[in-house]
């Protein structure tokens, strides 16, 4: 899912109003448009930046172009258009939206109430060797051995 020519229209004045480098060593800077498109590619999969496709500019020009425009507040106001965008097409009902943050962080360690039954309980390396010297099992291997 790309940005279409309407969604671009909508935003470009707001990346326009970025101000850039001065500098003129290195390569050109790529359309703000194509790096746009995939940043919402990570964004959309969930997928670490490495793996932008080759369709987009490298992953390095994405990902630094997104924490330059995230200090910017560049893309929140994005965010807001573009949402505003799908209010008017009738997408999304803005006025009506939440964010659930409610999870539960896994905890280290066990929680007193939940201690282990003694079978179950984690063992030493020391314990569990010495139980291998002592089973049954062990005993007609070291008998051959002495």
């Amino acid at each position: 899912m790309e940005l279409t020519n309407a969604q671009w229209d909508r935003i470009e004045t707001i990346i326009a109003s970025v101000p850039r480098s001065q500098e003129r060593r290195g390569r050109p800077q790529r359309h703000p448009r194509e790096v746009l498109d995939g940043i919402l590619w990570v964004l959309r999969t969930g997928a670490p930046w490495k793996d932008v496709p080759q369709r987009y500019p490298p992953y390095q020009t994405c990902h630094r172009r997104f924490q330059q425009w995230v200090r910017q507040g560049v893309f929140k106001r994005i965010i807001h258009e573009l949402a505003e965008d799908l209010y008017e097409r009738g997408g999304i009902d803005i006025r009506e939206t939440f964010i659930d943050g409610s999870f539960v962080p896994a905890k280290k360690g066990a929680l007193l109430s939940a201690i282990r039954s003694v079978e179950r309980a984690p063992r030493s390396w020391q314990l569990q060797t010495l139980l291998v010297f002592l089973s049954p099992l062990t005993w007609r291997a070291l008998r051959r051995t002495k």
